[in-house]
């Protein structure tokens, strides 16, 4: 299949193709003439950036699990556990950031009414 059809089953663009190939997260595609072709492989691959992209991989991320252009289960599960170990984080921080907005509006509400009862 041309890179058109590529990038409609996979849900990228025909430039986030391109760039993938030129970073090296996707290998280079076969030619037929001067069109580039794709298989369902690639397709696969390209879901499967796109999937890790929505669950906040980066690409330089991609790149170091693909460093031999292949990805390795155990390589994929040490990506994963360090991810959720960061999102893990993330969450304990915007919970306490949250919390400690709460206490500040209740706060602003307690000096408003104590300073203007009328209000």
């Amino acid at each position: 299949m041309y890179i058109g059809e590529a990038a409609r089953l996979s849900g990228t663009t025909i430039k986030c193709i391109r760039h993938y190939e030129s970073i090296g997260l996707l290998p280079p595609a076969k030619r037929q003439g001067k069109y580039r072709i794709y298989d369902p492989h690639d397709v696969e691959l390209l879901g499967l950036i796109k999937c890790a992209q929505r669950l906040g991989f980066t690409l330089r991320e991609m790149q170091a699990l693909m460093a031999d252009g292949q990805i390795s289960l155990e390589r994929a599960r040490q990506a994963i556990a360090g991810k959720s170990t960061q999102l893990r984080q993330r969450i304990y921080d915007l919970q306490r950031q949250f919390d400690e907005l709460q206490a500040f509006d209740a706060g602003l509400q307690q000096l408003a009414d104590s300073c203007f009862p009328l209000l």
